[in-house]
């Protein structure tokens, strides 16, 4: 196949290495402009650039893809499929009426759910125990485009998003050469999606990585593993951010007597006890958490045993609140 390859960030890289390992002849790959990333904001390429240019495959990397300029180059490379893969801008209709086969999207959810640009965060942050892969044939809308091909994968309690983000990339660059090998030999029928049992994914925002301590044990042990690595879930300590990395629900649940509170009713997010040998446990709203990692403003991620030997926590203490 002559494809044209649309993609940024590192969840593309498993799709564009087996496209080109199974032997599909890659044009052109589009990207985004390089931006500032990382913690000293460098100009950066995106992770698909580099690999394509380790591979010397042609590169261009439009401000916007509406562009007349780009559009041209575009139909002078004659695709007969488009690939998108987490691209991060709209396609216009004239690249979607371009290619002879369309345009294929992979999105990392079983669609019509989770339709957005965080399905990996939401499905997390959300307690689903399944999610998956689907590739689609692009429209004018946001992922409500007809699906040629799905398949499931668990969410295990131990996954995160970062080893869900791993699982679904590798995943979905199999069904996408699964999907390119049966459209050409004309045995996939689009599916229309059943628009009523949408449901969406938007963007994470930064109120979105703020722990509500007032929530039960099980959804801040969502929350945090659907935040884990990136962007991190957010709590306060005296005004001074926390992130929380990695949390398991306390089983069976403390006894009082056997902690050296002041209170026997703990508020959410009071520090039931804090030490290296014990860890910190923290009330929630139903139940409590053993938080397992965190890192301190301007430091490092610490395993808890470490974080309490440099920074002192002490019983009764709460968090999130900036008395």
């Amino acid at each position: 196949m002559r494809i044209v390859f649309m993609g940024t960030p590192s969840f593309a890289l498993p799709s564009l290495e087996k496209l080109l390992t199974h032997g599909h002849q890659v044009v052109g790959v589009v990207t985004q402009p390089n931006r500032p990333r990382g913690r000293g904001k460098k100009i950066q390429p995106p992770p698909i650039k580099e690999f394509a240019l380790s591979h010397g495959l042609a590169i261009y990397q439009p401000l916007h893809v509406k562009e007349p300029g780009f559009l041209d180059v575009l139909a002078r490379l004659q695709p007969k499929v488009i690939i998108i893969v987490a691209f991060g801008q709209i396609i216009p209709p004239q690249i979607i009426s371009l290619p002879s086969y369309g345009c294929i999207n992979l999105h990392a959810s079983l669609l019509p759910q989770y339709r957005g640009a965080a399905p990996i965060h939401r499905a997390i942050i959300n307690g689903e125990t399944k999610t998956g892969v689907t590739t689609m044939l692009i429209n004018e809308k946001l992922d409500e485009g007809d699906i040629l091909l799905q398949e499931t994968i668990p969410i295990r309690k131990e996954d995160n998003a970062g080893t869900l983000h791993d699982r679904l990339a590798k995943q979905g660059a199999d069904l996408l050469v699964k999907t390119l090998a049966l459209l050409v030999q004309g045995k996939l029928k689009p599916q229309p999606q059943d628009h009523s049992r949408a449901t969406f994914a938007p963007p994470l925002r930064r109120e979105d990585e703020i722990i509500d301590w007032s929530k039960p044990a099980r959804a801040i042990f969502n929350h945090t593993r659907g935040m884990d690595p990136w962007p991190g879930a957010k709590t306060t300590r005296d005004e001074r951010t926390l992130k929380i990395y990695r949390v398991k629900i306390n089983k069976p649940e403390i006894n009082p007597e056997l902690y050296p509170l002041t209170v026997l009713n703990p508020l959410p997010g009071q520090v039931l006890t804090a030490s290296p040998e014990k860890g910190l446990l923290v009330q929630t709203g139903e139940g409590q958490v053993w938080i397992m990692e965190l890192q301190a403003e301007g430091g490092k991620r610490l395993a808890i045993q470490e974080f309490l030997r440099g920074n002192p926590l002490s019983a009764n203490q709460r968090l999130g609140t900036k008395d």
